[in-house]
């Protein structure tokens, strides 16, 4: 194989048994040997991100067990480092990637088009029966738009999902995403209208549960508990706490809106300690924007970023949540722990409908009231949403199962 091969694999060739990034053979020929001929269905399950793990690993222990399906794992690299990316494999127990196409970051445009050119050949090779994405990262359009493209079925796991906010990249990357997808798979009764709203037909969707649900509850005898986190992050316990997590560029990236929101939490800290894992992104803008200083007076907190099991142990027994996070409203909810959306909309409004979740803006008045009110009434408690029950994976594999009986001959 070439020197400049930019692919990467940690499968052997079956051939002369060495990695197919230093295969002796051509990539698509070396991929095609990663694993023996089969007759189960083949299926490219794509991750890229941080968010993207804790929603496959459901999906792919459900599809390895089936007879008929074959789950391959492909990682673009959209996130890389330790931190991000490879402690949550860990701890989730994720086998490695059958083929990792180290992306690295870039732009919106540079790494999604980086991401197409990366996968096609991948696609061309393996010559799959379906293409899974999860979620609503650039990964997710890219690699849809490549299976679609190629007339390769798209599955698109956490379908249906709409903030109505055209300004967030992860809304148009959901839009694309289901137009051309096959099969839509859902989290909320809501995402179906959604959907026939826009044009897609409600056969090809199947409402089946919340996987970030599957992974929550499969995980949680095993979370780190808080206690240990806060004695190794912060040098000793604390007898009440809140937990903080911000990353969205819309919140982080302007400096007027960060001041804003981190005053607000600078004031409830003073009543309610904060624990805030700090993202690589934000870091980088409180350092840019002046404003250590300012937290370093309050009562926050600032971490680094938590492996899964640490963060489901710091979330479960916090007294609330403070976020501007898509996955952490659900977990919340999933939880029972009160949680306040520091967004002015949210893509999983059940959370808000049935769950424990507050959606309050970056306005700081806003943010205190929502924090009085779980100071003085406990918060929301809401429910846990129908079909959050730890078996939506299961559900995922019985449908694709069924759609691809005899698909391969």
């Amino acid at each position: 194989m070439r020197a400049d091969n930019k692919f990467s694999s940690t499968a052997p060739c079956h051939s002369c048994a060495r990695a197919a990034k230093f295969c002796c053979l051509p990539y698509p020929l070396a991929l095609n040997l990663l694993a023996p001929v089969n007759k189960r269905a083949k299926i490219l399950c794509v991750v890229g991100a941080r968010p993207n793990l804790m929603k496959i690993a459901p999906v792919l222990r459900a599809l390895s067990a089936s007879e008929s399906l074959e789950a391959r794992l492909i990682h673009t690299g959209q996130h890389y480092d330790d931190a991000m990316d490879g402690q949550f494999f860990r701890a989730l127990g994720i086998r490695q990637p059958d083929l990792n196409l180290e992306v690295g970051s870039a732009s919106h445009a540079v790494q999604t088009a980086e991401i197409m050119k990366r996968f096609e050949p991948v696609v061309d090779a393996e010559n799959p029966q379906a293409v899974l994405v999860v979620g609503d990262v650039n990964s997710t359009i890219a690699c849809a738009m490549v299976a679609s493209k190629k007339g390769v079925k798209v599955i698109h796991v956490e379908a249906g999902l709409r903030s109505f906010d055209r300004a967030m990249p992860e809304e148009i990357n959901r839009v694309l995403t289901d137009q051309i997808s096959d099969l839509l798979f859902t989290t909320e009764p809501e995402a179906l209208s959604n959907l026939v709203r826009e044009g897609i037909e409600a056969g090809r969707v199947h409402y089946v549960g919340n996987v970030m649900i599957d992974t929550l509850l499969d995980n949680l005898k095993r979370a780190v508990p808080a206690a240990a986190t806060l004695a190794a992050q912060v040098g000793g316990a604390l007898d009440a706490y809140g937990v903080i997590t911000l990353h969205r560029p819309s919140t982080v990236d302007d400096r007027d809106i960060l001041t804003s929101v981190l005053d607000a939490l600078c004031m409830i800290s003073q009543r309610l300690p904060l624990v805030f894992p700090v993202h690589p992104r934000t870091r980088a803008r409180i350092q840019e924007f002046d404003l250590l200083d300012r937290i370093a007076r309050s009562k926050i907190k600032l971490i680094a970023p938590l492996g899964y099991l640490e963060m489901l142990g710091l979330t479960r027994d916090a007294k609330c949540v403070l976020t501007d996070s898509g996955g952490l409203q659900e977990e919340t909810t999933a939880l029972g722990v009160p949680c306040i959306t520091l967004r002015e909309n949210t893509e999983r409004p059940i959370t808000i409908t049935e769950g424990t979740n507050t959606l309050v803006g970056r306005d700081s008045a806003k943010i205190l009231a929502a924090f009085d009110d779980i100071v003085a009434n406990g918060g929301k408690r809401g429910r846990i949403p129908a079909m959050w029950d730890g078996r939506a994976a299961d559900r995922i594999a019985a449908v694709l199962v069924k759609e691809f009986a005899g698909a391969v001959t």
